[in-house]
């Protein structure tokens, strides 16, 4: 088959749509569930949970296993003087012995080992339940904090345009001889004012925005889409919640595994057997022979052995309960205070946006009919629209923090997932 060059600008095309289609595709705007997701897909801390389960796992399968046996290897009964000294033939009692020795550890002991596999088995598990939500937490707490910040830098359009009308009347009254050539700076005064605040609101975004990367790697740099999620609030439902915190859970497993190791320690005081199986070679005179040997442990000093060691395990499970009981408490009083901010913060939202900012709004237009009537000057006009421009900023900022309260305690005590 005879091939033909192409012509170079179709060279060229022919390059480009390669390049189009072999180009990266544009990323989905992000959404507060798609962060969640992503959150737990990516999260580094999650795998390592899972690597840690999949080791307590594989741990766990020897666990009740008996020791493996061992090979016996020895010469009985060599003359070390006299004329047969060291020969292996001549004497009827010099035997070289080859054998297999096993280690039973009592029953009682290997089911403790068990139960001491299982319950870490379980208790990594919730520990990495904890770490999930917390993922899952901290991705919405970064989403929510820049999806507020980005709700501020949207009103600024608003807030600039609004500038630019102040500044065009306040140059017409000027026109027209009705006002002071000094009342032309405070508009621009405001503009150098809302730059600034703006700037900040950038960096603040700068800082969500890497925050929320840290969580689900490079796609939290994307438009985000939606609106932040609500949640039903209700202090019976998260008090009654309380007691299954997945932190607390933790220690349930801590307390089935530290009782397992009580059984374990208990189970010294049992003996543990061997056995041992052996072939015994003589000189070429002699018969071969076999032998048998149990052995048994004798736990009899348990006072200054085993009961020591009970003690400790069993001073471990007081720890456990105490802990759980302080954790407890942390987390009533933690569950309690931000109930409290959640009220406080959803009745000013609801103040802001029934009194405040209306008022505000009403301030100004009655300072603009006061300016324009010759009864008020410029400036009283600017500090009206700057209690206005915080009002509104402010309304966003009590939302945003109502949001992330929520968020707390939603994952903390509604989501035990």
């Amino acid at each position: 088959m005879i091939s033909f060059p192409l012509p170079t600008w179709r060279q060229n095309v022919l390059a480009m749509v390669v390049v189009a289609f072999a180009g990266p595709a544009v990323a989905a705007p992000l959404s507060f569930e798609a962060a969640l997701q992503l959150a737990e897909r990516n999260a580094p801390s999650l795998a390592v949970d899972n690597a840690r389960i999949e080791a307590a796992r594989q741990a766990a399968i020897p666990a009740g296993e008996l020791p493996d046996p061992k090979l016996v290897l020895g010469i009985d009964n060599l003359p070390i003087n006299g004329p047969d000294r060291f020969n292996l033939n001549r004497d009827f009692m010099t035997m070289r012995r080859i054998g297999v020795s096993q280690e039973v550890p009592n029953s009682d002991k290997r089911q403790a080992r068990v139960d001491v596999a299982q319950s870490t088995i379980d208790r990594v598990i919730a520990e990495r339940r904890i770490e999930r939500l917390k993922v899952r937490r901290e991705t919405a707490l970064a989403w929510i904090t820049r999806y507020t910040v980005e709700r501020k830098l949207a009103l600024f359009d608003a807030l600039y345009r609004e500038n630019r009308l102040l500044a065009e009347a306040v140059s017409t009254r000027i026109a027209a001889g009705r006002g002071l050539a000094m009342d032309t700076i405070l508009p621009r005064q405001e503009a150098a004012a809302l730059a600034d605040r703006h700037d900040q609101l950038e960096r603040e975004r700068s800082d969500a925005e890497a925050a929320l990367k840290r969580w689900i790697g490079a796609a939290g740099g994307e438009p985000l889409v939606g609106e932040a999620p609500t949640w039903p609030i209700s202090s019976e439902t998260l008090a009654h919640h309380l007691h299954h915190h997945p932190e607390l859970g933790v220690y349930d497993s801590m307390t089935n595994q530290a009782e397992a190791e009580v059984r374990e320690a208990e189970s010294t005081k049992k003996p543990d057997w061997a056995v041992e199986f052996a072939y015994q070679q003589r000189g070429p005179d002699f018969s071969n022979m076999a032998s048998i040997q149990f052995t048994f442990d004798l736990p009899v000093f348990a006072a200054r052995r085993q009961d020591p060691q009970i003690a400790a395990k069993r001073a471990e499970l007081v720890r456990i309960d105490a802990e759980r009981e302080t954790t407890l408490r942390e987390h009533a009083q933690m569950l309690a205070t931000d109930l409290a901010a959640y009220r406080q913060l959803d009745r000013a939202v609801q103040r802001q946006h029934a009194s405040l900012i209306p008022l505000a709004q009403q301030k100004v237009q009655l300072a603009l009919a006061a300016y324009r009537g010759g009864q008020a000057d410029l400036a009283t006009v600017i500090a009206a629209r700057s209690e206005w421009i915080d009002a509104r900023l402010k309304a966003i900022d009590l939302e945003g923090q109502r949001a992330l309260v929520a968020a707390r305690l939603h994952y903390a005590y509604g989501e035990n997932k």
